[in-house]
């Protein structure tokens, strides 16, 4: 036989409707509470509020959310480039240039894309290494810096980007000058000459130029390559005619097989 069950007494049943409707408000009060966005004014100010006190990290998360809630308006744009300045002044270079990228891409004809080049690549340059490491920022820190001079020639950043090319040029031969040292040291003549030679004619601005030019001669003359060793003193003679540098290449010929008398003659421009 099967059991009957007994019916729900009325009163069993009023609690469970009204428990149902309890829940279905409260999920109905959640979901507009959800769907009630912060006004992006608010938003952006609260975030740029946070900005000028030095919370950056804040500050990121709030433009982030003005970019992410509001994603096709004006605050938008500018929000994509505070976002980035202020993982920068975070020190979280990854995440600055992410938005960076984001900004420029979207915006390349924004007055502010300078501003946003120049940003981007001191991101790179402030992650520039000892010579002794790897060179890949510093590569790209040049390579970003170039961007700005060229594409923004005539804003205000192109003249801090162009001091900073020529310290970034000049890392990047202080690297091939640490190589070649090392290879001299240990008599690998001709492993040490290319990377002196790169210096000569990629770095022509660095001060490694003289250095580089008085090592190639003591790779030539330990080569047995006299007379390249006397073209290459001949170049440090008119180009750096004071330096020490020069003065050293001259004992190293005097004292290698022919040497002697004037080494350079301005007059002439070449060898004596």
């Amino acid at each position: 036989m099967f059991r009957r069950f007994k019916p729900y007494s009325a009163a069993c049943l009023a609690l469970a409707l009204v428990f149902s409707i309890g829940l279905s408000g409260c999920a109905s009060k959640k979901k507009a509470d959800a769907d009630k966005q912060v006004p992006v004014a608010t938003l952006y100010n609260d975030a740029a509020h946070k900005l000028d006190t030095g919370d950056y990290g804040l500050a990121a998360k709030g433009f982030d959310d003005v970019d992410r809630q509001y994603p096709y308006s004006q605050w938008a744009t500018r929000a994509q480039l505070m976002a980035g300045y202020a993982h920068y002044k975070k020190l979280n270079y990854d995440e600055a240039i992410l938005s960076l990228d984001r900004f420029i891409e979207l915006h390349p004809g924004d007055p502010n894309a300078a501003y946003a080049y120049y940003l981007r690549a001191l991101c790179y340059y402030e992650q520039i290494s000892d010579v002794r490491r790897d060179q890949k920022m510093t590569q790209l820190a040049l390579d970003n810096l170039q961007q700005v001079v060229t594409r923004f020639p005539a804003s205000k950043y192109a003249r801090d980007a162009a001091l900073k090319i020529d310290l970034t040029q000049d890392h990047l031969a202080g690297k091939e000058m640490e190589i070649g040292r090392y290879y001299l040291e240990r008599n690998q003549f001709t492993a040490a000459l290319p990377r002196f030679r790169r210096v000569v004619e990629q770095y022509q601005t660095t001060t490694q130029v003289p250095e580089a030019l008085e090592r190639m001669v003591e790779c030539y003359l330990s080569l047995g390559l006299r007379e390249e060793a006397k073209k290459t003193a001949a170049i440090l003679g008119y180009n750096y005619p004071d330096s020490t540098w020069y003065k050293d290449a001259y004992r190293l010929l005097k004292k290698s097989k022919g040497g002697g008398g004037s080494l350079y003659d301005k007059t002439l421009g070449k060898i004596l």
